[in-house]
């Protein structure tokens, strides 16, 4: 579903958002500032945007996989969320998780933004839940159960 997207250019020389190809899922983002990020250092990047998320939708700030492969450059708490209610300036929270410094200046797109409908939850106090085949298996369960069911089918294996 399409919709209408307000943006506020909260500095004039502010980049609009927009798609680099039709289809595409994000808008690119670019920065409204220059900043040098050293390894493991993180940085607030301004955009100088401002936009007006309609009830029912969210923003999702997402990275943009070449900085993220080709300097390590990524969004630190991706996605990043833009609640409908939120109105004051659109800001990337990068991380350089590579090994180089790296350069960021005024106009460069940094992460792409996702505009999608949410759904609100109702949330119901039970004492149990229903059972499922993953039960309460976590982080990686699912590999090493596959792993274990693949190791126990073919003879030969230690």
């Amino acid at each position: 579903m399409d919709l209408d997207l307000p943006v506020q250019l909260l500095d004039p020389a502010a980049v609009v958002p927009t798609y680099a190809h039709p289809g595409d899922a994000g808008l690119d983002l670019s920065a409204n500032e220059d900043c040098v990020l050293a390894p493991g250092e993180r940085a607030a990047v301004g955009t100088g945007l401002a936009v007006a998320i309609p009830d029912g939708w969210v923003g999702l700030v997402h990275p943009r996989s070449g900085l993220a492969l080709r300097d390590g450059l990524t969004v630190a708490n991706a996605p990043g969320t833009i609640d409908a209610g939120y109105r004051g300036e659109l800001k990337i929270l990068l991380v350089n998780l590579g090994s180089r410094e790296v350069a960021i200046r005024r106009g460069d797109r940094v992460a792409q933004l996702l505009v999608q409908q949410v759904g609100h939850a109702r949330v119901v106090v039970t004492p149990s839940l229903e059972d499922t085949a993953r039960g309460e298996g976590g982080f990686g369960s699912t590999g090493s159960q596959i792993a274990a069911k693949a190791d126990s089918v073919r003879p030969g294996r230690l």
